[in-house]
C-alpha cells in the first residue's frame, strides 16, 4: 500500500470511529457532517472523498459493523458439532457481540439502521453474500438430516435470529433485560422452535 493509499486508510478508520462515537454520544439527531469531522479531526472535503456524503458514510459505518456481528456468528455457527450446539453458539455469539460492542449494538438496532437496510436491503444482503451463503447451506444441510424443522432457511433464520433481536433491542433500549440470563435461556427455547 503506498503512503497515499495508508493515508486515505487512516482516514476512512478515523472517520468511522467518529460517526461511531459521535452516534453513541448524540443519537441519530448528532449525527452530523460537522460532528463527525470535529470529533475525528477531519475536514468535510475529506469526509466527503471518502463516503460521498453523510448517507454514504452511515452505510459504510452499518456494513461495518454488520460484518463485526456476522464474522463470530458464522464462525460459532459453523463450527458447532450438531444443529442444536450451532443454535445455542449462534444466540451466545449475538450477545456477546451485544455485551462486548454496546455502541455499535446501538447503532445496528436503531431506527437509523433499520431505515438504511430498508433503503439498501438487497446491497447489504450482497455485501455479505460470502458470509451469508455458508450459513444458509448450513441450515439446508440440517433440515435435511432431519436436526431442523423443514422450512425455508429465511424463515429458521428468523426463528433463531428474532428472539435474540427483540432482547438485544430490549436491553439496548429499556436495559430491563439481562443478557446473562438470555443467554442461558434463549437457546432452548429457540431450539425448540426450529428443532426437527
Amino acid at each position: 500500500m503506498s503512503p497515499k493509499q495508508q493515508r486515505g486508510a487512516a482516514t476512512v478508520e478515523r472517520a468511522l470511529a467518529a460517526a461511531l462515537s459521535v452516534y453513541a454520544r448524540e443519537g441519530e439527531q448528532g449525527l452530523t457532517v460537522g460532528a463527525i469531522t470535529r470529533a475525528g479531526a477531519l475536514s468535510p472535503g475529506s469526509l466527503y472523498h471518502h463516503f460521498g456524503n453523510l448517507d454514504g458514510l452511515v452505510h459504510a459505518l452499518v456494513q461495518r459493523w454488520l460484518e463485526r456481528l456476522l464474522a463470530p456468528l458464522a464462525t460459532a455457527l459453523l463450527e458447532a458439532d450438531s444443529a442444536r450446539d450451532g443454535v445455542r453458539a449462534a444466540v451466545r455469539a449475538y450477545l456477546g457481540f451485544v455485551r462486548e460492542q454496546p455502541d455499535a449494538a446501538r447503532l445496528l438496532h436503531s431506527a437509523t439502521a433499520d431505515r438504511h437496510g430498508m433503503a439498501h436491503a438487497r446491497e447489504l444482503r450482497d455485501a455479505q453474500e460470502a458470509r451469508l451463503s455458508p450459513l444458509a447451506a448450513w441450515l439446508q444441510h440440517h433440515v435435511a438430516t432431519g436436526e431442523l424443522a423443514a422450512l425455508s432457511p429465511s424463515l429458521l433464520e428468523s426463528l433463531i435470529l428474532g428472539p435474540v433481536v427483540a432482547t438485544a433491542r430490549r436491553h439496548l433500549t429499556l436495559g430491563d433485560t439481562d443478557l446473562d440470563e438470555a443467554a442461558r435461556e434463549l437457546p432452548d427455547r429457540i431450539w425448540a422452535a426450529v428443532r426437527g
